[in-house]
């Protein structure tokens, strides 16, 4: 390997460390704090968990107090020399690829948590992821991930076969029921999440009893079946109540999804079952399958004009909250005179929107829907009724959608360019 070669590698090995040493920690932590917390404004908080963990940063070791607004400014600052930091790292990562040093660097070493000491030989061996909706629209499951595990060679997959504890079927039906509104079990194919279920083991679980321990590693996350759990966090040497879990709730499954420490200690109240999961089937199932749903889901988008304006992490975020619907044709998705609770983006097949202008008249035919196509937007922004009806016409028609609260949080980047495209709806169909 020639001196420059050597000097390109030994520079690419210290960008990485530096990422996975100094940068990862922060974030995974970030994450951890705002997924257990779960503002309504994660911005803020996010602004605002910095500046606590940065005290050196506003003046603090000098006894002084600044305020709240000079905070955010300066870690605005901050965040935005860490931005352009990061933009020259990806430069010079970029600008590898003429040495055969890129195709050996996994694009997910920005997020993962160990350095990959086998890098020269690898780098050699390299160059050859609707509750208002009627039943009949039923969700699909593509497949999708947030993992946060090394990769590398000592990382390989081998054959897994997820534990069996057998169930009754009303077992099987409740713990379903409990992991439907969850982003992590949505993207599952009906036959994996049917091994999923599968393999949960029931757990019974005494007042007073600890069942996660902040800072320890995390090996299962926990669904309640019955009873109460509260998650404690320790702060100034005192454990703060930061969160109670109810019959159909999860926990425990950060610690798994970003391969950190638990983040909070989890009491049970009083007696209750629980259903445990193992990590090494949540990797094996459920991580990888969020991580292709979001792949699947925000390749899509880019594609899409609207979203042409949207950065790479939201439109990651935006690509985790949608859900995926197929329909038959003849489905009707939405009504007019309705209340507007959902946004739909069309992903294959064809919709038809039915007007009618006068109350007690037939609806016609004002405009059709085709793939890239977006609609249900107008009730949302404006909160007036639906306009129009929609109805699926053809088979197999595949939908995203997205209810009102996720839209009000999530699209405020796009809403005005939602607002001035409105004009389409006055073209002809």
């Amino acid at each position: 390997m020639s001196d420059r070669s050597q000097l390109v590698n030994r520079s690419a090995q210290e960008h990485l460390m530096y990422i996975q040493e100094k940068v990862n920690p922060v974030l995974e932590a970030l994450v951890t704090a705002v997924l257990l917390e779960r503002p309504d404004d994660p911005s803020f908080f996010m602004l605002r968990w910095l500046c606590e963990q940065t005290k050196s940063l506003d003046g603090a070791e000098q006894g002084q107090r600044t305020s709240t607004a000079e905070e955010i400014e300066t870690v605005q600052t901050e965040i935005k020399r860490l931005q352009e930091r990061k933009s020259e790292l990806l430069a010079i990562l970029g600008g590898f690829e003429d040495s055969g040093l890129a195709s050996g660097m996994d694009v997910k070493s920005e997020r993962s948590t160990k350095a990959n000491e086998e890098s020269e030989e690898e780098e050699e061996e390299d160059e050859d992821e609707v509750d208002d909706l009627p039943e009949n629209l039923k969700p699909i499951r593509p497949r999708q991930s947030v993992s946060a595990e090394a990769y590398g060679a000592w990382n390989q997959k081998c054959a897994f076969n997820a534990p069996v504890y057998e169930k009754s079927d009303d077992q099987k039906a409740r713990i379903e029921k409990c992991l439907a509104p969850n982003f992590l079990f949505q993207a599952l194919e009906k036959k994996d999440l049917a091994t999923i279920i599968l393999a949960f083991q029931e757990k019974v679980v005494e007042p007073g009893e600890t069942v996660i321990q902040e800072g320890e590693d995390g090996q299962s996350m926990f669904l309640i079946e019955e009873g109460v759990t509260e998650c404690f966090k320790k702060q100034n040497d005192e454990q703060k109540l930061v969160k109670t879990c109810v019959a159909g709730d999860i926990f425990g499954e950060l610690a798994l999804l970003y391969n950190c420490p638990r983040a909070a200690t989890v009491v049970c109240k009083d007696k209750a079952t629980l259903w445990e999961l193992d990590r090494e089937t949540f990797n094996n199932i459920v991580k990888d399958a969020a991580a292709g749903r979001r792949e699947t889901l925000s390749h899509f988008l880019k594609e899409v004009p609207l979203f042409s304006s949207i950065d790479e992490y939201e439109l990651m975020t935006i690509a985790d909250a949608m859900k995926v619907l197929v329909l038959e044709e003849g489905t009707e998705i939405i009504k007019q005179g309705d209340s507007g609770d959902c946004f739909f983006i069309v992903m294959e097949g064809e919709c038809v929107a039915m007007k009618a202008f006068v109350e007690g008249q037939e609806p016609q035919k004002v405009m059709t829907h085709k793939l890239g196509d977006y609609f249900g937007e107008l009730s949302l922004i404006s909160n007036a009724p639906r306009a129009a009806s929609v109805v699926a016409s053809t088979p197999n028609v595949q939908l995203m959608s997205m209810d009102r609260k996720t839209f009000k949080r999530l699209m405020g980047p796009i809403v005005d360019i939602l607002r001035r495209e409105a004009v389409r709806y006055d073209a002809p169909a």
